[in-house]
């Protein structure tokens, strides 16, 4: 009697043989065949934070149509897969986990060595899971060459990179504004920030003119940024300020001493014509500083609380730190309105926190000299985009794009090659892993953040 068939379809009784069978088969290896045309598609890496959802599915399928398309017409295809180490979710869910079900238990608590064991048992657990997936779903990649951004070799190649360019001085340490994340307690960089339509307020406040019963106009969305204040710009041609170009402000609630400066910078049409200048904690601002030579004062904590530079406000959450000064302000007749205001407000990518601007030691990219080359390729049409209308898009960010941040403050990650002399001070870039230093024979430390 012949086996009746199954009312639905029951993948599990078919697709697990048919596809170790193609596995078995060989049938998505590539090997170089001069004879063919190669057509290779580097996966985008999925991160090992968890497990793959339909985002990835919808990807991962048009990837998988077109490898197979092109082995169909005879190219030598290839689809090359792998994970991600996704240093900041992947930490971010790790140290959730021990919070959770571990009372409380932190990194610092097992220190760096044993909290990356707890991170490379969560990889083994929840990266095979992802793996697992993409095959479950068919996709035709070439397992032999599956590799993980901190396999040795991706490891040892991004180490080798990030030498090259420091030696040609594409590299660099310095002190700039980024952008940080109070919650995850990590620089972030540009395409890490998520920006969404935020209703909030102007605040307009007097600044009191020196040795006069005058004062000037600001109207700002940050008002606890006043603290780090160093100057007062206008537009050099805004006639209405001229005179006060060189004269002294008083800080409000702080007392300083702070210039009024001429700079391009301020449009004289909107608002007051009078911007504030934080150089420490707003991105135009720390330009306008550079500029003018002016100090940069940081009153945030890594937390978003106020800092020593804050006198009474020392302590304080940022926000609630806001809403004090707001009040001091407008006791002392210093608040002169509050407007309504709609305004992007930065996010972090990971945990959402309004992410702030501020001054930071960190390692960047200089972008310029990358950037140029990468436009050129374009206008000359050696490189196209389609649709076509993502040309200007590409070519506003390539003429605008400023050096890139890619310093993290993780443990999860490719630790930055960077030695620094406990004697002498000596910084040294090294592809290799140093105990003394070249220069002195003092004691060493790597760098503790990741890139």
């Amino acid at each position: 009697m012949a086996k009746e068939l199954s009312k639905t379809y029951d993948p599990k009784a078919v697709e697990e043989k048919v596809y170790q069978e193609w596995i078995d088969g060989g049938y998505f290896h590539a090997e170089v065949d001069e004879t063919k045309k190669p057509f290779t598609v580097v996966i985008p890496p999925p991160n090992v934070t968890g497990q793959l959802h339909m985002g990835h599915a919808l990807d991962e399928t048009f990837q998988d149509i077109i490898i197979r398309t092109k082995r169909m017409q005879g190219y030598n295809a290839l689809w090359i897969p792998g994970t991600d180490h996704a240093g900041i979710a992947t930490q971010i869910k790790v140290e959730e986990d021990m919070r959770v079900n571990e009372n409380g238990l932190t990194r610092y608590d097992l220190g760096r060595e044993k909290f990356l064991e707890r991170v490379w048992a969560w990889k083994k657990k929840f990266g095979n899971r992802i793996i697992d997936q993409l095959k479950k779903i068919g996709c035709s990649c070439d397992w032999d060459r599956e590799r993980f951004t901190m396999d040795e070799g991706c490891s040892k190649a991004v180490r080798e990179v990030f030498v090259n360019l420091y030696e040609k001085g594409l590299i660099y340490q310095g002190t700039r504004i980024i952008n940080w994340c109070p919650s995850c307690k990590t620089a972030l960089s540009d395409a890490e920030v998520e920006y969404s339509e935020q209703e909030g307020h102007f605040w307009h406040i007097k600044y009191p003119i020196k040795d006069s019963d005058g004062y000037v106009e600001i109207a700002t969305t940050r008002p606890e940024t006043l603290l780090g204040d160093t100057a007062v710009a206008v537009n050099p041609d805004d006639e209405r300020y001229k005179d006060l170009v060189g004269k002294m402000l008083i800080l409000p609630l702080v007392g300083r001493e702070i210039p009024v400066i001429a700079d391009e910078y301020v449009d004289k049409e909107f608002g007051t014509g009078c911007v504030k200048i934080t150089p420490a904690h707003d991105p135009n601002d720390f330009e306008v500083g550079k500029r003018h030579g002016l100090e940069e004062i940081k009153v945030l904590n890594d937390d978003a609380t106020i800092n020593q530079y804050g006198g009474k406000y020392q302590g304080m959450d940022r926000y609630e730190a806001r809403k004090a000064i707001v009040e001091d302000l407008d006791s002392q007749g210093l608040l002169v309105k509050v407007e309504p205001h709609v305004h992007n407000v930065g996010g972090c990518y990971r945990c959402g926190t309004t992410v702030e601007p501020i001054t930071s030691k960190q390692w960047f990219v200089k972008m310029k000299p990358l950037a140029e080359p990468a436009a050129k390729a374009v206008e000359n049409g050696e490189t196209k985009f389609i649709p076509e209308r993502f040309t200007k898009t590409y070519m506003h960010w390539m003429e605008n794009v400023h050096d890139w941040c890619i310093s993290r403050q993780l443990w999860w990650g490719h630790r930055i090659p960077a030695f620094y002399c406990q004697d002498c001070g000596e910084t040294i870039v090294s592809k290799e892993d140093i105990e003394v230093c070249p220069k002195c024979g003092g004691k060493v430390k790597q760098d503790d953040d990741v890139l």
